[in-house]
């Protein structure tokens, strides 16, 4: 199908502005840093027994500021397999203990393998078949389940781009039973992106930051999952208000005037619809989330919880392992080949290799402030900044600034990547929990993600969907406003009780 609207094109000659890719400003960024340890004081706090900063140790130490090229240069390559060395120093030559991200890269291709494993069998994609199947005539009540059900992918394993996959079959099925391909769109693109808003385990955006703020993935679930259940409820009863009105007037489509053209291009043919759910991709599915499972008991502290149950102490290295595991089981339900496996693995983890790419880059701004020893100095800003402020407004200033950031950097890996080494310890100077800064984190990033003309997922769905950005732009900002409205006061509320 081709993608098409009718919005303007951008006029002859005229070249319209586009923001540069992660990349490119995470590089810039390594940049802007190196240039800073030559400008800004280097400073260090003093550490407690467990590593971390001590509030108001803070004092000023001999500068020593970086090479802005050959450091900037390097700087990724640290960002991925840096060793910090007994004085604080991060180079690939050191001996001490790794400060790179290798693991966490590692983790991300790991577990792209274990996706692309999965959908290679045709088992996800059958499974949402068959619920399209089955709800046949009940269409009203397939924009909550499938909602549900995508925000499920999207809590636990982030998913976004899997889901341009069904956009042609759930936008069929919805404009044949009376509604417009913007429900189609928004059952995918809402349900997705607010499961990705309350990631509850999602490793790209919960795990990555978990990680870097030194804290258990499981730290901070239950407001993560109250976020979720609201956020998709109020996603839900939008899209279905919505849904109503253009069912009863097709008129109040926010695409009428394209409805001829989209009807007939989104005509259901059978051979479409007819998705067979077999006995061994139920088997598939079953072990699919099972590896989720083990993941989160793996990495849960049962014995500091007090709960007898053998706790495993698992992190990044443990939870690779595991979805390689689980890769090659699902490859051998699949009756794959050894080929068709490997080769399956492989693109999986090439779809991420990018992510994992901008996990080393982004890292390699902590190198440079680290090695330069302005990390302290930053954070004894924002110490005297925000020391007098409580811990509800605390949190709400940390959601509200991660909004703009989310914008400057849209990867949620890379972001969680550059800001969590300062605002976790600046959190817990404040005596605010640190998973608090994790949720403030994604829930930005997550709301972000639902519109900003950066994200692939955002402009690939519409295409398809045939629906204009700025159309979309104008129905969907009163749901924005809700859910950051939500947010904000479940953050307050868990900052004043936690």
């Amino acid at each position: 199908m081709t993608a098409q609207t009718t919005e303007p094109a951008t006029p002859a000659g005229r070249r319209r502005f586009t923001l540069p890719s992660a990349y490119t400003i995470l590089f810039a960024l390594i940049v802007l840093m190196a240039i800073a340890t030559w400008l800004v004081p280097a400073g260090s706090y003093e550490l407690d027994a467990d590593g971390n900063p001590v509030p108001g140790t803070y004092h000023e130490v001999p500068a020593s500021p970086q090479r802005i090229i050959i450091d900037s240069l390097t700087a990724p390559i640290n960002g991925l397999y840096g060793i910090e060395d007994a004085a604080g120093k991060i180079s690939y030559y050191n001996t001490g203990v790794l400060f790179g991200a290798i693991d966490v890269a590692l983790f991300i291709i790991v577990i792209g393998g274990f996706l692309g494993v999965t959908m290679r069998t045709g088992a996800i994609q059958a499974g949402i078949g068959r619920l399209v199947q089955r709800l046949h005539g009940r269409e009203r009540w397939m924009i909550p389940i499938l909602m549900s059900v995508f925000a499920l992918g999207g809590t636990t394993f982030g998913m976004a781009e899997e889901s341009l996959a069904f956009y042609s079959l759930v936008i069929a099925v919805l404009v044949a039973a009376g509604y417009d391909t913007l429900t189609g769109a928004a059952v995918l693109l809402l349900g997705c992106g607010i499961g990705v808003l309350g990631s509850t385990i999602n490793p790209f955006a919960t795990g990555i930051a978990s990680g870097f703020a030194g804290i258990p993935i499981s730290q901070g679930f239950l407001l993560r999952l109250i976020i979720l259940l609201v956020c998709l409820a109020a996603g839900i009863t939008f899209v279905m208000r919505y849904a109503a009105r253009v069912k009863r007037d097709p008129a109040a489509s926010a695409v009428y005037d394209m409805k001829a053209d989209n009807d007939a291009h989104f005509h259901l043919s059978d051979e479409a619809s007819s998705a067979a759910l077999t006995g061994r991709h139920k088997l598939i599915l079953s072990v699919f989330g099972l590896a989720f499972v083990v993941m989160m008991y793996g990495v849960i502290p049962w014995s500091d919880l007090g709960i007898p149950l053998p706790t495993l102490w698992w992190w990044f290295p443990e939870m690779t392992a595991s979805f390689l595991l689980f890769a090659i089981l699902i490859g051998l339900l699949g009756r794959m080949r050894e080929g068709e496996l490997t080769e399956a693995f492989v693109d999986g983890g090439r779809d991420l290799l990018g992510v994992a790419l901008i996990i080393g880059i982004a890292r390699g701004i902590t190198v440079i402030m680290n090695n330069g020893q302005i990390t302290d100095t930053v954070l004894h800003w924002a110490e005297l900044a925000l020391g007098d402020v409580g811990a509800a407004a605390f949190s709400i200033v940390m959601y509200a600034l991660f909004l703009p950031l989310s914008f400057l950097i849209p990867s949620s890996s890379g972001l969680a990547t550059v800001a969590m080494p300062i605002m976790a310890p600046l959190a817990s100077f404040l005596g605010v929990p640190q998973d608090l800064v994790v949720t403030a984190y994604q829930s930005a990033s997550g709301l972000m993600n639902l519109f900003i003309p950066t994200s692939a997922v955002v402009m690939g769905g519409l295409a398809i969907a045939r629906v204009p950005y700025g159309r979309y732009l104008r129905w969907v900002w009163p749901l924005l406003a809700i859910l950051a409205g939500v947010t904000v006061v479940l953050l307050g509320l868990a900052a004043l009780l936690l």
